[in-house]
This record gives C-alpha cells, sequence and structure tokens, in this order.
C-alpha cells in the first residue's frame, strides 16, 4: 500500500501536522502556507524571541552568512549540487540562540461554530488553529480554544490529537451574537492574545479591533467551493481549499489521527521482542546512562567521562546481552547491577566483581506483587529501566507503588511507599523519588502539593502543574510558571539559579523554564521519546532519532555526549 509522506516544504510542521493525516496535511499544505503567511505579515512571533544568546545549533535556512563553510566548499566542488540543495531547502546554517521571556499569555481562538461557517468556513478555521497551534508552541505557551455561544462556557485545549476533535463536534445551531464574542473576551486574562474566527457578517457587527479572521467561500463547481476568501485586519486574500472528497472527510473527523498515549518510555512491547526505542535512562547519581537495546533482554551502558565535553564526544554504549528481559539496573561503583525476569523469578545479573554467593538475591516474583499469575506487567518493558540501588547487603528496587528490599538470599521485604507523587502510579516515576536524591524534609505548603519534585537537592512544588514554587538547599525561595501545555521532568540549576526542565505533549519540545525567561531546548527535542533528566547533575539524555542517544547541557542545550549505534 502507498504511503503518503510531507513535501519538503512541509516538513516545519510535521510536528503539528502529526495530529492529522499526511493525505489531509498533503491537501492542506497551500491553503496552511498562505493562511501562516498572512497572519506572520501581521503578527511576527518575533516579539518574544528576546535577547541573542550565542549560536544554538544546526537549521535548515537562515542568512547566506551563517552558511557552514562546508557548504561554501560544496558551492565551489559541485555547484549543482549546492544548487539542487538550495532548491530543497537542505543547506545547514548556523542557527542564533535567544534567551526568551517568559510568555504569560495564551493563544486564545474564539471560533464561530454557527450553520453561516459550515463547509469552507471550518475548513479555514482547521487551518487556522493549525497555525496557532504552531505559534503557540512557539511563543512557550498554548492554545485555548472558545467556542462562541456555548451554554457550559467550555474551554478546549490539549494535544491537537484532542482539541481538533472537541472543536469539530462543538457545532452550535444558531450564530453567535456580538455579546457571545463579548462574554468570551470578558472571561480570558488580560495577558491573553485573543483571535476571532467568524464569518464577515459578524464581524461587521462588531467593534473595530485586531486579529480578527473572516472566511466565506468562493469560485464555485459542481464540487463546491474551490477557494476561500480571507480577510484579516483590513487585507484580503483568496486561498485554496482542498479538494472536495478529503474536505467532506476532514469535515467528518475521518482524517484526523488521535495520539495513542505514550508512557513516559515509550508504547508496550513484547518483553522479549523488539522494544524498537533506547528508552534512556540515569537511574542513580553515577555518570552512566542506562537503556534497553532493540530487544528487552539487551541493556546499554555509556560511562559518560566526567566534566564538560567542549566539544561533542563520541561515547561507547557497552552492550550487555542477558538471558531475559530487563526490569531494573544501577551502577555501584565499579559494579553494574541488573535484575532480569526468568520464569517466575528475578534474577541478578553483574558486570564486575561478583556480588555475594552465586544464585544469591533471586527472589519470586510472587514476593513484589506486580501481577497476576507471578508476571511482570509488560507494559513495564516498554518504559525506561526501573532504578536499582544497594543498601548495605541488600538491593533495593522500586515496584508496583513501594520500595522493596532483597536479601542476599533471595528473601523479599517491603521497605516503605515511593515518594511524593509517585505511590498514586502504576509505574515508578524516577522524577519524583526522593530516595534517589539528596533531599531535604518538606516544608510548609509542599506537604500538601498535588505536584513535587526533587532535584540537585532543591524541591519545586506544585497544585495546578503550571506554577511551581521552588525552594533550594540554601532555603530560598522563588516562583516559576509557564503556560505550555507540557509536563515537568526535571529541576536542575544554572549556578544558582533553579529551573524546571519542560516536555510538551505535542512534538516533545524540551524547555528549560526559569523565573526570568524560556529557553527552547532545540537539539535535545522532537526526540522518539520523553527525555531523561539527571537527578543531580543538570544532563539531559534524548535518543534524536533512532538508535543515536544525545547527552546535552540542561542549561544551554549544548550537546556534550553522543551514543553511536544503539541498535
Amino acid at each position: 500500500m502507498k504511503t503518503t509522506r510531507l513535501p519538503a516544504a512541509l516538513a516545519p510542521w510535521a510536528g503539528t501536522l502529526s495530529a492529522i493525516t499526511p493525505e489531509l496535511a498533503v491537501a492542506f499544505g497551500p491553503l496552511l502556507q498562505r493562511l501562516d503567511a498572512l497572519v506572520g505579515e501581521r503578527e511576527p512571533v518575533a516579539d518574544v524571541v528576546g535577547d541573542p544568546d550565542g549560536l544554538g545549533g544546526l537549521a535548515r535556512s537562515g542568512r547566506p552568512d551563517r552558511l557552514l563553510p562546508s557548504e561554501w566548499l560544496l558551492a565551489d566542488e559541485y555547484p549543482d549540487e549546492f544548487l539542487r540543495r538550495f532548491v530543497d531547502g537542505e543547506l545547514l546554517h548556523l542557527a542564533p540562540e535567544f534567551r526568551t521571556p517568559a510568555v504569560r499569555g495564551r493563544i486564545a481562538a474564539l471560533v464561530d461554530t454557527g450553520p453561516t461557517q459550515a463547509g469552507a468556513g471550518r475548513l479555514v478555521q482547521l487551518a487556522a488553529l493549525l497555525v496557532l497551534h504552531r505559534r503557540a508552541a512557539a511563543r512557550g505557551t498554548e492554545l485555548v480554544v472558545v467556542v462562541l455561544g456555548d451554554p457550559y462556557g467550555r474551554r478546549l485545549t490539549g494535544d491537537l490529537a484532542e482539541l481538533l476533535p472537541a472543536w469539530l463536534a462543538a457545532r452550535r445551531p444558531v450564530d453567535p451574537t456580538p455579546w457571545d464574542v463579548q462574554h468570551a473576551l470578558d472571561g480570558l486574562d488580560t495577558a491573553d492574545q485573543a483571535w476571532l474566527l467568524t464569518s464577515p457578517r459578524l464581524a461587521e457587527r462588531l467593534p473595530a479591533r485586531s486579529r480578527v479572521l473572516t472566511s466565506e467561500p468562493t469560485r464555485w463547481s459542481a464540487d463546491g467551493a474551490g477557494h476561500a476568501a480571507v480577510r484579516l485586519d483590513g487585507a484580503t486574500v483568496e486561498l485554496p481549499l482542498p479538494a472536495g472528497g478529503i474536505a467532506v472527510r476532514a469535515l467528518r473527523g475521518a482524517e484526523f489521527r488521535r495520539a495513542e498515549p505514550v508512557p513516559a518510555g515509550g508504547p508496550a512491547t513484547d518483553p522479549g521482542g523488539a522494544a524498537g526505542r533506547a528508552l534512556p535512562a540515569f537511574t542513580t547519581h553515577a555518570h552512566t546512562l542506562l537503556a534497553r537495546g532493540r530487544r528487552a533482554t539487551t541493556l546499554l551502558a555509556a560511562n559518560l567521562p566526567n566534566g564538560d565535553a567542549r566539544i561533542t564526544t563520541t561515547v561507547r554504549a557497552r552492550r550487555h546481552d542477558l538471558p531475559g528481559p530487563v526490569l531494573a539496573a544501577g551502577r555501584t561503583g565499579r559494579r553494574l547491577i541488573a535484575l532480569y525476569v526468568r520464569g517466575g523469578e528475578l534474577v541478578p545479573y553483574v558486570s564486575g566483581r561478583p556480588l555475594g554467593e552465586r544464585g544469591g538475591y533471586t527472589a519470586d516474583l510472587a514476593a513484589f506483587g506486580v501481577g497476576r499469575d507471578d508476571a511482570v506487567p509488560e507494559e513495564l518493558f516498554a518504559r525506561p529501566v526501573l532504578p536499582l540501588l544497594r543498601a548495605g547487603t541488600d538491593l533495593l528496587l522500586p515496584l508496583a507503588g513501594r520500595w522493596w528490599r532483597i536479601g542476599p538470599d533471595g528473601s523479599v521485604a517491603e521497605d516503605g511507599a515511593l515518594g511524593r507523587g509517585a505511590q498514586d502510579r502504576p509505574h515508578f516515576n524516577r522524577f519524583r523519588e526522593p530516595r534517589l536524591l539528596d533531599s531535604q524534609p518538606l516544608h510548609g505548603a509542599a506537604r500538601d502539593a498535588r505536584h513535587f519534585l526533587h532535584g540537585g537537592g532543591s524541591q519545586a512544588w506544585s497544585q495546578d502543574g503550571r506554577t511551581w514554587q521552588v525552594r533550594t538547599r540554601s532555603g530560598d525561595e522563588s516562583r516559576i510558571s509557564f503556560r505550555e501545555n507540557a509536563d515537568v521532568i526535571g529541576l536542575v540549576h544554572d549556578g544558582g539559579t533553579p529551573a524546571l526542565i519542560t516536555v510538551s505533549r505535542s512534538g516533545l519540545v524540551v524547555r528549560g523554564v526559569r523565573a526570568d525567561g524560556v529557553r527552547t531546548l532545540t537539539r535535545l527535542s522532537g526526540g522518539s521519546g520523553p527525555p531523561a533528566v539527571h537527578s543531580s547533575l543538570p544532563l539531559i539524555a534524548a535518543e534524536t532519532r533512532p538508535g543515536r542517544i544525545v547527552v546535552g547541557d540542561a542549561n544551554t542545550g549544548r550537546i556534550h555526549f553522543s551514543i553511536g549505534d544503539t541498535e
């Protein structure tokens, strides 16, 4: 079966367009790009770029003076190939880095879902939502959709895969009124940037304001409207609409792709089969990055050099093939200790000096209460390897909501519940477990907070997951907030200044959020799964493409180490 792929011109839109089928993305391409240009001419995103902060990697576009020297050499030796790459947008440029100020407001789309906007109007709205969602992500904030005239005052948020079906289902039997528009505007925060997507008829009845985008169908044929007249702040352009067949399917939701829920490490898999993703993890304070290979029975361990590498250093990962799927692993001194599943038992694997007597630390799975029939749930093997600690002569393992102590004779005893933020989850969350960190006692409001985070001797807590209070080891407190639809995955420090590490739920964009600004860690973003943040060092590991893991600075985004083939 033939698979449609995005053309090169739409490659920068890949993250946004992942919520719709490639066929619809290609059909929407001309409308999408011209609408984005129309919006960008009047509302550039440059107002949030911030102060220059050096160079931040490579880009497919830029000024000629930022072309890599190798590209100029190509132009001299192979001018035809240079011209081809220029036309196809394949030339590499040095990308500038900026320290961005924290964006306080969201982008709000007030949508008219009445009868007047049915058909062509809804297609233009769909393209506008894609454009605005991409702009919101570039600003480090989120898109909220307000349905005009909705009696419940609902606001649609979340990833595009969730937002688009909800918008499609929010049809209204009557057209909205100017009062509905004013009521929706009154419900927004003063910092929000409001866009109105409606018909010319309603726009004419409103007081003059900016960011009003209207559309009406034009160029009718037997197949329906072929174009739409789109007007934004006094400028009118005629934009092409998708062909009738795919347009109808889009308006019925048949061309939307609901994203499958991705757990912290990736999708479920056969424990003994292909994992498909490397799933990097820092399980202890050590400078060792652990990951499963293509098969869950393979453990990859990369020892990272101490200190910051001034240039990207290639680090070789040592491969360990175990008799069963790897559940947990950790480095203690010069030993690498892992636990793998064999039948109804957890069996140790040691690389280095032997750990006790042969056959020791082999425990029955039934003692952990991990599932029925003494079997570990398969989804655990689709996540990063669990931490494994040494406590005296015992091993400590977090599993099934509790810590477990495994003795040299294979005895198993409970050793307390998982820390704040982890005990209510079916799987271990390594970012919120104080036993892995040099943490302090909880203070005041932190005891009752819904979200809690440790990192580098500091603590952070939040009630809504967006506004965080941070307390450092020295007792200094600060407040960090963000609007983006993202998860906080780590807490690091830039000098003495704390920063939250977030990853967006759409596109896996990684950012460092401080009280005074936001930095996008471009070269650590867009991987096959959420990255791993070290518990005490400002390091982030991400599988940026299948089989390749990079480790970079959590503050600057500069890549320190590259771990080659992990296949």
